[in-house]
């Protein structure tokens, strides 16, 4: 027995073998585009369908999934045109948030996933939104990590250049909007807010520019910022299920975030009074600098 290693040690190496934390990555085709994902834990455990945002991918949660995979099944897949998920050129793949919500709902049932938890963040929030309006008994509790729902949740001079380009179309707010694909504009939102820079790893910001940079990236993730309006458009939808349905929410919130502010956080509440919300100081990507506090938030309400 190794030094140190008592009864007690010998239980909880029982309960959470190694094996179980590791992360395993794999691709399935659905919806004729080759999602590539990541998991961890039981295959018999509750699942948590982990939804990314921008401009990043499964990537984001590579240190969360570890903290909970002995008490659950983690599934995170990469949305189209971000991460490793592959769509054929052939497929004639329309890039809005429709097709990436019709992609993952197909990569949720070859999975067979009849009943999971969701963990919405930036982009992935409108995707999660999707699958909860069209399955809405699938939906065992969610958590809101910088995963909007509300108007009053979204940063006046961070949407300012989409909010004009809604107004009146123009090339001017094309390429201001442009400019969030460059590696400066993918790096600045890791620090924004963060008290201490030295925790981000530079692998996340360099890996989301470099996948930004593959031939014709960029204009698709154009296309996708001007078609968030929908996503806007669709917010009482959601909300009208949130008051209906009343699913256990936990919204833990960067509560510097320049694109998601807190109002969006305590909006929630408006309509499932006994959500939970948590707010850390730090900024859009909290998982980068606070992984423990929401993985220890999770356990603790679930």
């Amino acid at each position: 027995m190794a030094a140190g290693l008592g009864p007690v040690g010998a239980v909880a190496a029982e309960t959470r073998p190694a094996e179980v934390a590791e992360v395993r990555h794999g691709t399935v085709r659905a919806d004729g585009v080759d999602v590539f994902y990541r998991e961890a834990g039981r295959p018999d455990a509750p699942v948590f369908l982990l939804l990314h945002g921008f401009a990043n991918s499964s990537f984001y949660f590579r240190h969360l999934m570890p903290r909970l995979a002995d008490r659950f099944r983690l599934i995170a897949p990469d949305l189209p045109s971000f991460g490793f998920t592959v769509v054929p050129d052939d497929r004639g793949y329309v890039y809005d948030f429709a097709s990436l919500s019709r992609t993952i709902k197909a990569f949720v049932d070859v999975l067979g996933l009849r009943r999971y938890r969701l963990y919405t963040f930036d982009y992935g929030a409108p995707v999660g939104w999707d699958l909860a309006l069209a399955h809405p008994d699938r939906i065992a509790g969610i958590v809101s990590q910088n995963g909007n729902a509300y108007l009053e949740g979204l940063g006046e001079a961070a949407w300012a250049p989409l909010r004009t380009y809604w107004e009146k179309p123009n090339e001017a707010a094309v390429e201001a909007i442009r400019a969030r694909m460059t590696l400066d504009g993918v790096k600045a939102p890791y620090f924004h807010g963060v008290p201490d820079p030295s925790v981000i790893e530079p692998e996340s910001y360099t890996l989301d520019a470099a996948i930004l940079a593959r031939p014709g990236n960029a204009d698709r993730q154009v296309k996708l910022k001007l078609d968030y309006k929908r996503n806007l458009e669709r917010y009482p939808l959601i909300q009208a299920f949130f008051r209906e349905r009343r699913p256990r929410l936990l919204a833990v919130w960067g509560r510097n975030d320049p694109f998601f502010i807190p109002p969006g956080a305590e909006a929630f509440k408006r309509d499932i009074p006994d959500a939970r919300v948590r707010f850390l100081d730090t900024g859009h990507f909290a998982l980068e600098t606070n992984g423990d506090d929401i993985a220890r938030e999770i356990r603790a309400y679930f």
